[in-house]
């Protein structure tokens, strides 16, 4: 049977009497405190004591999993099989980390490595200039952020976003003499990517060098970095199975070697695919993504939770937020199943968050005391890597007092009885109590990692890719494919040839594409407000 055909065959979410089985165990499960719930993965341990948890819950989970054929689809995920149904693709991610590696995936990872080395070796390249956007930029920033965050002898900036003073920026004070940029793009047609590509080679040239020997590229399709200039011995494999967002494991962290070293990546690596084990392996009760998988589809399906929060209690992992939110945002961002019916119930939630403690000075408030709250993933590091203990202890306490507050809650009791203690009048008590009421049973996970290693840091990435496609499994979308991103580039397209002050009207009015009016007068093919700023912005 085609990929396409089995996908027709797949049974509404909301009709299945293990979902109504699972969501009723949901709604009746109450957050048990009292019980602790640990499981010892690879990295990491998991700590889902905040989440709604009883033997019910988990059985009603197994057997969902069960109707919607996880087993299967977990073995085709990790044998390379078509599991992106819309594009046809598989989303082989795991095999870029796996020990035994392929041959053409072990020769293009020892032949950036080696690269790597020579260039430390002759201690070149003083300044990196990484140029990509989404899933070429977010991994790579958070790998440099978090191992290099004392500062290494290669200065690495990122420019992603099409904003003139993105590309600025990253080259102001470089001497372009000691300067790489390193394009990434796994198509190499990224609009933004390209023009400020473009750019930094104007730049190189205006310097009086050759361009083509500051300029790396990391892609799918080398023959197109070959023709825009960029040499064959410095043009890094990509392949049409790995997605932009689960690339980091690639040669897209070419960057990273040059800044933090290749033993980084093959930290990474190793933990990751540790991880890739015990998913494919720990029984489900016992398996870190599907646990956070089931909690995270509880919350949001089941219990209208809008979003999910990710508060990282260590300040390298600041990056780890804007990862995630891609990684889960963009992959389940989806409401129809591979079959094109609507899901029937909501799905991915919007994403986002800050370290700890300064989110603690920012939206913690809302978090504890707003109307709606979200569920929060806690992470921390057991071990510390600098040598102020006390900063350490202070830090843990806030992560662990600010979840305890989130589960527990004070009731008008509570904090009646808490402002009689403080010496207040009973009038006053009485007045202030219910402003100092916390509802409490917010869900939650804690991650505790051992320390903030390469291995460590690769086994949480691996868990939450692994939780983000065991939820599409269930909720029967694809989460590999991204067709909203795709509308939206068509649209600019059209609408960048609108804005130049030299083009035509009658160019004008064909670039407004499909759906202008038969007279092709102002305003066709866009809405009253597009036109108008169309018009307006135009240089």
């Amino acid at each position: 049977m085609s990929d396409r055909l089995a996908a027709d065959t797949l049974a509404p979410l909301t009709g299945l009497p293990e979902w109504k089985r699972f969501a009723l165990a949901a709604q009746t499960c109450a957050s048990r405190t009292g019980v602790l719930d640990l499981i010892e993965a690879p990295g990491l341990t998991l700590d889902s004591s905040g989440q709604r948890h009883s033997p019910e819950l988990m059985a009603a989970g197994e057997a969902l999993l069960r109707a919607r054929d996880f087993d299967t689809q977990r073995a085709r995920l990790l044998a390379g099989e078509v599991v992106n149904v819309t594009e046809d693709r598989a989303a082989w991610h795991t095999l870029l980390r796996a020990p035994e590696a392929p041959p053409e995936v072990q020769a293009e990872r020892e032949r950036m490595d080696a690269w790597v080395q020579r260039a430390d070796a002759g201690r070149r390249w003083r300044h990196v200039v990484h140029v990509g956007i989404g899933g070429s930029d977010w991994g790579v920033r958070l790998a440099v952020t978090a191992f290099g965050y004392a500062g290494t002898w290669r200065d690495v900036r990122f420019v992603a976003n099409i904003d003139g003073h993105a590309i600025e920026g990253g080259l102001a004070g470089l001497d372009p003499r000691e300067t790489l940029v390193v394009l990434v793009s796994k198509s190499f047609t990224t609009a933004e990517t390209l023009e400020n590509g473009a750019r930094a080679r104007e730049w190189l040239i205006a310097s009086g060098l050759d361009p083509a020997a500051h300029l790396a590229a990391v892609t799918a399709r080398p023959d197109r970095a070959r023709a825009w200039g960029v040499p064959e011995n410095q043009i890094f494999q990509l392949w049409d199975w790995v997605g932009g967002r689960f690339s980091l494991w690639s040669a897209v962290s070419l960057s990273t070697a040059l800044a933090v070293g290749v033993d980084v990546l093959e930290g990474l690596r190793a933990g990751a695919a540790a991880m890739d084990a015990h998913f494919a392996q720990a029984p489900l009760a016992e398996n870190a993504p599907v646990r956070m998988a089931l909690a995270g589809v509880a919350n949001r399906s089941v219990l209208g939770q809008g979003s999910l929060n990710i508060a990282p209690y260590d300040s390298r992992l600041a990056n780890l937020v804007p990862y995630i939110q891609q990684l889960d945002m963009e992959s389940l961002g989806k409401s129809v199943d591979v079959a094109g019916r609507p899901v029937g119930v909501p799905t991915g939630p919007a994403v986002w968050g800050m370290p700890g403690t300064d989110a603690q000075h920012t939206f913690f408030q809302w978090m504890h005391q707003g109307s709606d709250g979200a569920p929060v993933d806690f992470i921390l590091c057991r071990e510390a890597d600098h040598h102020w203990p006390a900063h350490h202890r202070q830090l843990l306490a806030n992560c662990l007092a600010q979840r305890e507050a989130l589960m527990r809650g004070k009731t008008l009791a509570q904090a009646h009885a808490e402002c009689l203690a403080e010496g207040m009048e009973e009038a006053r008590a009485a007045w202030l109590a219910p402003h100092r009421v916390h509802p409490g049973g917010r869900p939650n996970h804690l991650i505790a990692l051992p320390r903030l290693s390469p291995y460590s840091l690769g086994a949480l990435l691996a868990l939450y890719e692994h939780r983000v496609f065991t939820q599409g499994v269930i909720w029967g979308i694809d989460p590999f494919d991204q067709w909203g991103v795709e509308y939206g580039k068509i649209l600019a397209r059209g609408i960048i040839a609108e804005l130049d002050p030299a083009a035509s009207q009658a160019h004008r009015a064909d670039a407004a594409g499909p759906g202008a009016s038969a007279s092709g007068g102002p305003g066709a093919g866009h809405d009253a407000s597009t036109r108008h700023w169309i018009d307006r912005l135009r240089g």
